[in-house]
Parts: C-alpha cells; structure tokens; sequence
C-alpha cells in the first residue's frame, strides 16, 4: 500500500466514507457540510476546529492524488464532494462493507478495541459478535494488498488490544506478530510475581545457609 495521509486527510476521507454510508441521500457533501462533519463533537477523537479554507486545502490536495473529486450539478451550483479512496471505478482498493465501516472508525477515532468498534462501527455494517469484528480485522492485517490494519501492544490494565489504521504510515506501538491466543498462552505459562518472589527468597536462604557452612569449615 503506497497510501500515507495526514491527520486531516483521514479526517476528510473519513467524514466522506461515513456520510456516504448514514445519510446517503445528503452525499455528495458540499465544503460547508464537510466542514461540519469534520468538526463534529460525536463520534470524532481528537476533536478538531477546521475551518473552511483548511478543509477545501485539504480537499485540494486529495484531488490532486485522485482520492477525492469535486463534482458540480445534483441540482445546486454548489460543488460537492466524494471520496475515491475505495469501491470506485478510479482505483484497485475494494473493500467489504464490514472492512470498510472498521476503517472508518479508525479514520474518525483513531485506535480502538474490536468491543469498541463493534459497537462504534456497526452504525454503518452489522457485525454479530466481538469475535466478527476480530476476524475482519485480521482478515484487514493479512490482506496481500495491504496490510491496513495493525494490533497495538496491549496497554497495562487493559483486557484487549487496540488496532490502528496504517493509512497514515507505520505506528510505532506495534505488537508483534504472535497470536492473542498464543500471547494468553505465554502468560498463563509464566509463574505468578509472588510465586516467583517466594522461589527467589528461598533459594536465597539457601545459598546464605551453604555459605554458612563453608565458612565453617574453613574455620576449623
């Protein structure tokens, strides 16, 4: 995949890609519509302040490589605005609508948890169970295309994993490539911290007892 963008650029795609989904009877967006959707409070991490000028420089650069196009008629002199990022007759990128919908998530949201775009991502595709959403993902990291998606070392006191988006580059907190069930295995393998304290301290009064005795006999 030879596709980096910026964080405002995820932004853009991501607000095209949702509304195209939630309210397709409103898209193509016009500058202003975008805008807002760029800054809206809901369902958006961080939360951005873009203004119009900012956004159409976005835009602007997004045409210029092909993922975005401005089309002008639908019954208004306003131009509006599509993405081409996917599932066009412009590019090679096709993905399913479970693929696409964790995508977006991960535009709009940044990394996040298969519990939560489960529930974050099925505004936009049905998705059964946490593990649907797990196999889509894996099914994203594996693709020979891609990868697209990446698991993010587990954060301490965390019971699940993050995935991020690599649209934007490669991100630094990658895990490696073990298995979460492999991973579980290795940490129930591993002796418990106060087992493993208990072991060092006896074997510590041991070691003391045997240097003990040694000086003993060199005593005598």
């Amino acid at each position: 995949m030879n596709i980096e963008l910026t964080l405002h650029e995820t932004r853009v795609i991501g607000c095209l890609i949702e509304k195209a989904i939630t309210t397709p009877d409103q898209y193509p967006l016009s500058l202003n519509a975008l805008t807002n959707a760029c800054n809206q409070k809901s369902n958006r991490d961080p939360v951005l302040e873009v203004n119009e000028a900012t956004v159409q420089g976005v835009v602007d650069r997004l045409i210029a490589r092909f993922l975005v196009t401005e089309q002008r008629g639908y019954g208004s002199r306003v131009s509006k605005l599509e993405h081409r990022l996917c599932n066009t007759s412009f590019g090679t990128l096709n993905f399913s609508p479970q693929e696409l919908a964790i995508l977006c998530e991960l535009f709009l949201r940044g990394p996040q948890t298969p519990g939560e775009l489960r529930s974050r991502a099925s505004r936009m595709a049905r998705f059964g169970d946490v593990g649907e959403v797990e196999a889509v993902l894996d099914a994203l990291a594996a693709r020979e295309d891609g990868p697209f998606v990446v698991r993010l070392v587990r954060e301490p006191g965390k019971r699940e994993s993050r995935y991020a988006h690599l649209f934007s580059g490669e991100v630094a907190a990658a895990a490696e490539r073990d298995e979460p069930d492999e991973l579980r295995a290795v940490e129930r393998a591993l002796p418990a911290q106060p087992e493993r304290i208990a072991r060092l301290e006896e074997r510590i009064t041991s070691l003391e007892a045997e240097v003990a005795e040694l000086k003993n006999l060199i005593n005598e």
